[in-house]
């Protein structure tokens, strides 16, 4: 069971792995902010049964830090320590008082030995006892914490061709998130500072220039991209949904060079389940049904 807690409420999600099949979304729905409260949660959860699961949240991209960082040379064990050390000058926050994972970043198997980068990832101490808390009173226990990065990169691994990366870029009210992928691994990420509610404004001007500023970083991160990994290809971009007003797939199909689309879900998940659940509010789940997605083998 994956949850988002935001300022607008929570988003929740359970998925059902199916063999020879599209995964099984069997509960998919979004609470107003009252629900992030710990009792509100409770019985939210006991209504629809979803106390017997156990649960996993995804920190929100303004609760934690992640940087790419060159692997210490140290034993396994000791791998965390060795990188909390080196970011102790690279976050904004004191080390000390994070909690501090590691995201192996994938080299060329074909090409020498060089240099293995990794992603640090830094969360507040604070951020992550006070949500733990409120499962508490919810009586929900925690199994992952999660970040949106690998969120996204479980959806890009049911769209990837054999043998080409993609490109996956999603909206919500905290921004842009651009992933890259390949063989279902993530290699880069970048955020892009325009939340979805800019994207869905009237004026026409001030649209045009966050279109333009998306259209600049794609560019760019494309171009970052194929220099640092140059023995992947990127053969398309695909957009998350968005409201169809917004229209951003027909722009950025004039200004770039990849082949994009925007993702209908239903060609990833089966939604038969689960009743009156639609476009609106599949498109706030976005993230947590890529976080319901995960197995033992994605555990990174």
């Amino acid at each position: 069971m994956a949850m988002q807690f935001t300022p607008e409420g929570v988003s929740m999600a359970h998925v059902r792995q199916v063999t020879d099949s599209k995964p099984l979304v069997t509960f998919c729905a979004t609470s107003p902010a009252k629900a992030v409260e710990a009792p509100v949660l409770e019985k939210l959860l006991k209504a629809h049964h979803l106390d017997r699961y156990k649960g996993s949240f995804l920190l929100n991209s303004d609760e934690y830090q992640m940087l790419v960082v060159e692997a210490p040379n140290v034993p396994a064990a000791e791998l965390k320590t060795a990188v909390r050390w080196r970011i102790k000058d690279m976050v904004d926050f004191a080390v000390d008082d994070a909690t501090v994972d590691v995201l192996d970043i994938p080299a060329d198997k074909s090409a020498q030995s060089r240099n293995r980068s990794l992603y640090a990832v830094a969360a507040r101490n604070m951020v992550i006892k006070k949500r733990m808390a409120d499962f508490d009173v919810a009586r929900l226990p925690v199994s992952v914490i999660d970040i949106p990065e690998l969120a996204q990169r479980n959806i890009a691994s049911l769209l990837e061709d054999k043998g080409r990366g993609m490109a996956l870029l999603s909206f919500d009210e905290h921004g842009g998130l651009l992933t890259f992928t390949f063989d279902g691994e993530l290699y880069s990420a970048r955020h892009i500072d325009i939340p979805l509610s800019q994207l869905n404004q009237q004026d026409s001007e001030q649209r045009q220039r966050h279109f333009d500023r998306i259209t600049l970083e794609l560019q760019r991160s494309m171009d970052h991209f194929e220099r640092q990994f140059s023995f992947i290809t990127i053969n398309k971009l695909v957009l998350a949904p968005l409201p169809p007003e917004v229209n951003l797939e027909a722009y950025l199909a004039t200004n770039l060079y990849l082949p994009i689309s925007t993702l209908n879900l239903d060609e990833i998940f089966d939604f038969s389940t689960v009743s009156g659940v639609g476009p609106a509010q599949r498109m706030r789940c976005f993230l947590v049904l890529g976080a319901a997605l995960r197995t033992e083998d994605t555990a990174q």
